[in-house]
């Protein structure tokens, strides 16, 4: 039954890679009034340490991993593909095949080529054909070593932060209506502007983490469709899906309607979409409160992670069982983990959560795998490095790595659970 299991952790480019200095957030980290805590230089240095990374990952007793491929390496200018940088990411691909990993390919983890900001960002209908010229473009190169392919981290993340924004701007009594008018402090205006002469003297800039319309929620799932049939057109023995970022939604007292509205909007709204996937990848941190105002505080009793969440593993079991109700594909769990700086936390998140799993393949649900996030600590985006999420611990000054005892208790979790 999970002899096949794909077990192993996850990285996203930009986090781990180091100097990715010809996409758009290097632009915005390096902005006077940056969002960003600090900027992410050399990061963990995986970009020249990957062999070392996956080796480490086979002595786990790992045998997937999933990372991203950074689209303005490949294609820095439009139109214009880089061989240096293909010719990397052919050099990763081969070491997890070296190293008996399998491969879990992500095209598009929230970072993105500056050019692709400059006419238009994720609110220009051109990104549809953008992507799927370069999704075609990697597969043709690299596709002889892919199988498992998901085109978009967290497809849903843009139309997650309108939901983000609306509860900052109550608690700060700003008016925001969304798609059409966005009244912000003065400071983010500033950076706003600022940031639109950088690239290049724009009026709005539409990055993978700005808060969308519903037209460019609609251009996100087009241009994972566009890319999907598009590299079927090269290989169809490819196995393509798209990740979308779920809570496990919970509610208290009479807000069952609510609820509803909520998880449409998270999910279901999404399924005309991907109904023709090969596979679901799955992400799950929390549980989310619901009562009838909306989104509930974490009780204050309860156990959070640095990022504020509830500790709350069992949430993961909930939402394939929810998630495997209403779409027949097989579920991988493309992200799962904690922000912690205790990591016997770790070992009990990762033991509640594989638990779950268990039970839900045992129930005949399709798991077919699941990627702890992350492989590494590594740069949490404007929270830069204070978010320790990884297995395993780097020293920046030296890269120095240094496995956790989670690291190694992963494979030893699930075989347990496996053997039961």
């Amino acid at each position: 039954m999970t002899n096949n299991f794909l077990l192993g952790a996850a990285t996203a480019a930009y986090q781990v890679e180091g100097n990715n200095d010809k996409s758009d957030f290097w632009i915005m980290e390096h902005l006077k009034n940056s969002t960003f805590k600090e900027k992410s230089g050399e990061a963990v240095d995986h970009y020249n340490r990957y062999e070392e990374d996956i080796q480490l990952m086979r002595e786990a007793g790992m045998n997937a991993y999933r990372f991203s491929i950074e689209w303005a390496r490949i294609e820095p200018e439009k139109g214009i593909f880089d061989r240096e940088a293909t010719e990397h990411y052919r050099n990763v691909l081969e070491c997890c095949h070296e190293n008996k990993i399998t491969p879990i390919v992500t095209m598009h983890h929230f970072s993105s080529p500056q050019w692709i900001i400059r006419e238009g960002g994720w609110e220009n209908e051109k990104i549809v054909d953008y992507f799927k010229n370069y999704c075609r473009y990697v597969v043709t190169e690299l596709g002889d070593l892919m199988e498992f392919i998901c085109t978009i981290n967290e497809a849903n993340m843009r139309n997650e932060l309108i939901t983000v924004m609306k509860s900052f701007a109550k608690s700060l009594g700003i008016n925001i209506q969304v798609g059409v008018k966005l009244q912000l402090p003065e400071k983010m205006m500033a950076g706003q502007r600022e940031a639109g002469k950088a690239f290049g003297g724009i009026e709005s800039v539409n990055t993978f983490l700005s808060p969308c319309t519903p037209k460019g929620d609609l251009l996100i799932m087009q241009a994972h469709e566009a890319a999907r049939d598009a590299m079927r057109t090269v290989d169809n023995r490819f196995k393509i899906g798209l990740t979308l970022s779920l809570h496990d939604i919970q509610v208290v007292g009479n807000a069952t309607e609510k609820a509803v509205e909520m998880w449409d909007d998270e999910f279901k709204h999404y399924l005309p979409f991907i109904e023709k996937d090969d596979f679901f990848g799955l992400q799950n941190y929390t549980r989310t409160l619901v009562g009838e105002e909306g989104e509930l505080s974490v009780p204050e009793e309860k156990k959070k992670t640095q990022m504020g969440y509830e500790f709350y593993p069992q949430a993961l079991e909930n939402v394939i069982r929810k998630v495997s109700s209403e779409l027949n594909l097989p579920i991988i769990v493309t992200e799962n983990g904690v922000a912690t700086d205790n990591d016997k936390d770790r070992v009990t998140f990762i033991e509640e959560a594989l638990s779950g799993v268990k039970r839900c393949i045992a129930d005949g649900i399709p798991v077919l795998g699941y990627m702890h996030w992350s492989l590494l600590d590594n740069f949490e985006w404007q929270l830069g490095y204070s978010k320790t999420f990884g297995l395993i611990e780097v020293d920046r000054k030296t890269q120095t790595r240094k496995p956790k005892d989670s690291f190694y208790r992963l494979a030893e979790i699930w075989k347990r659970e496996s053997e039961r």
